[in-house]
């Protein structure tokens, strides 16, 4: 032993402390030894000073052994514990040991070697035990911890969980809201859109120019606030799943040229090419035929808005699996990548400024992607700023009509890096001319 160790012997015979006393000398240990008869003053002893070792005889004057270390133990006094016993009383120390002792010796065994050994036995195991003690005291702390945590985390789900309702209560709300809003709308900005046709005719009176221009800009900006409307119609019932798909076979290049043309006066005041192609074998298709027609029109709508002089390029052709791709390619201002995903979301805009310079509610592109998903399709986006963007759409030649936008997921990139919006996306290599 390195350390001075202080050590107390407790019992009722001079002899036996004389004996381990000089036991302990004898074997080397450099100590500072306490005695003392009975088992209050060894109590007192302990209650006042630590020590690291405590020879315990097990018949006292005043009381045994198994007492005093009941004591001890119910103060939570905590010091290693060596009893020493007599001839016979080996059964009285396993009740010792089971009772909180840390080691015991018979008395006749008494020898500087054998004292030795079980001094630094006993101060091992005690130490051993206060480790364990300590591990299980911070691992009850740890579980404690952690059902507090779970505690809180269960309080904050739930938390979670009402804001969330509130927040679908709020959709709700706010969708029905608009819906609403824009039906009831719609009837008076019709009945201004029609009579401002019906003034425009020579036959209910001729019009002076000034006139016929400005019930022309009522005209033109009544046809533009009614699609804004049409659009956050559209929007709010795709968001509560209202809006069905009203399937029949058509000739879906009549479809696109209607929309290509409707939409060729945009582009001649803007001097811009608005080219069609086709490439199909067989142009009958079972879809929606207005809903076809809306996608292309707010796809060469934008077009025409992002692109200030150039061309702009509708093709429509054949794929693989019984599947046609409508393709849209500008040269007007492009997208940046950090974009892609953005621009098909609710009310997203890259200016969100109110100075900015392309109007428009933002609702566009989110109806498309929701209306060619409903459909089965994909979208796919490949752009660059400053070098004009590309829109494909692919979809089945026949849709499923059970077919949801809630069973697909969100827009994503597809393994070449070009965007794209649908369930199990792939791409070839397409790139915008």
């Amino acid at each position: 032993m390195k350390k001075t160790l202080k050590i107390l012997v407790v019992d009722d015979d001079q002899g036996d402390r004389m004996a381990v006393r000089c036991a302990l000398a004898e074997a080397g240990v450099q100590m500072e030894l306490s005695e003392v008869g009975n088992g209050n003053d060894a109590f007192s002893a302990l209650t006042t000073t630590a020590y690291d070792c405590v020879f315990l005889g097990y018949r006292l004057l005043d009381q045994d052994g198994l007492s005093l270390l009941q004591q001890l133990r119910s103060s939570e006094i905590k010091v290693p514990l060596v009893v020493l016993t007599g001839e016979g009383d080996e059964q009285i120390a396993v009740q010792l040991i089971k009772a909180g002792a840390t080691e015991y010796l018979s008395k006749s065994r008494i020898s500087p070697e054998t004292l030795a050994q079980v001094l630094r036995t006993a101060i091992r195991v005690y130490w051993a035990e206060m480790q364990v003690a300590l591990a299980n005291q911070q691992l009850r702390e740890s579980h404690e911890h952690l059902i507090r945590k779970n505690q809180e985390l269960e309080r904050q789900q739930q938390q979670i969980q009402m804001q969330n309702f509130k927040l679908l209560e709020a959709s709700q709300l706010k969708s029905h809201f608009l819906a609403t809003m824009s039906h009831e709308l719609r009837t008076p900005m019709n009945a201004i859109i029609g009579f401002s046709q019906i003034l425009l005719r020579p036959k209910f009176g001729q019009l002076t120019h000034q006139q016929a221009d400005m019930v022309e800009r009522i005209f033109n900006n009544g046809k533009h606030l009614l699609m804004l409307l049409n659009e956050v119609l559209d929007f709010s019932k795709l968001e509560v799943g209202r809006l069905d798909l009203k399937a029949e076979r058509f000739d879906v290049s009549k479809v696109i040229n209607l929309a290509v043309n409707e939409m060729r006066s945009l582009a001649d005041a803007k001097n811009l090419s608005l080219l069609m192609q086709t490439d199909l074998q067989n142009t009958l298709v079972f879809n929606d035929p207005a809903r076809l027609k809306q996608i292309l029109i707010n796809l060469l709508s934008n077009a025409i808005k992002f692109t200030e002089s150039g061309e702009i390029w509708v093709e429509v052709k054949e794929l693989p699996v019984n599947r046609v791709a409508i393709i849209v390619r500008d040269t007007g201002i492009g997208i940046a990548p950090r974009d892609f995903k953005r621009i098909f979301e609710a009310f997203w805009q890259v200016d969100q400024t109110i100075t900015r310079k392309y109007p428009g509610t933002g609702l566009g592109l989110a109806i498309i992607d929701s209306l060619v998903r409903m459909m089965g399709g994909k979208i796919f986006l490949d752009s660059k700023l400053g070098s004009g963007s590309m829109f494909k759409i692919e979809l089945p030649r026949q849709i499923t009509l059970s077919t949801v936008a809630a069973d697909t997921p969100a827009i994503q990139l597809d393994d070449d890096g070009v965007f794209c919006s649908a369930k199990n996306p792939h791409h070839s290599s397409f790139q915008a001319r």
